[in-house]
């Protein structure tokens, strides 16, 4: 078996369509602010503040955005899923894109009213407006001609 056969075979990292490099980037990133949110020093008022859901507690990641232990895990699980989605081209593209809806929808929850189950101020608000757009177009442009990449990659 050749050397690029095996480590297609492994499914190394260098035989990834851009689309699911870049989901694995985001995957991982939302497991690790997942994990970061309960971490004292990282979040201010781990101990005191941190609520298992709801907007009433004050504990912020980064001293910045509210964080609750529900909000933690739903980063956590987003990651994994990110993750698992990054195997293939189109559930990574999926992910990115879907991912991206499902953070418009917050954006826009946050700035009516509605999520009162999440933690959220004006840095989270903006910021799920941020992901959103972010994850959207990065779906559409890592993942836009799937027949080309493929063809780079053989």
């Amino acid at each position: 078996m050749a050397a690029t056969e095996r480590s297609s075979a492994r499914g190394g990292m260098m035989d990834r369509s851009p689309v699911q490099l870049v989901a694995t980037l985001v995957g991982a990133t939302f497991l690790l602010v997942g994990i970061l949110g309960f971490i004292p020093g990282i979040t201010t008022n781990l101990y005191d503040g941190l609520k298992f859901a709801g907007n009433d507690g004050d504990a912020e990641l980064l001293g910045l955005f509210k964080v609750s232990v529900l909000h933690n895990i739903v980063h956590l699980l987003f990651g994994v899923v990110g993750l698992a989605m990054a195997r293939t081209w189109s559930s990574a593209r999926t992910y990115l894109i879907g991912g991206g809806i499902i953070y418009l929808a917050l954006w826009l929850l946050g700035l009516i009213g509605g999520a009162d189950w999440i933690p959220a101020n004006d840095a989270d608000d903006w910021l799920h407006f941020l992901l959103g757009a972010g994850m959207i177009a990065l779906g559409f442009l890592t993942g836009r001609d799937r027949n080309r990449t493929a063809a780079a990659t053989t």
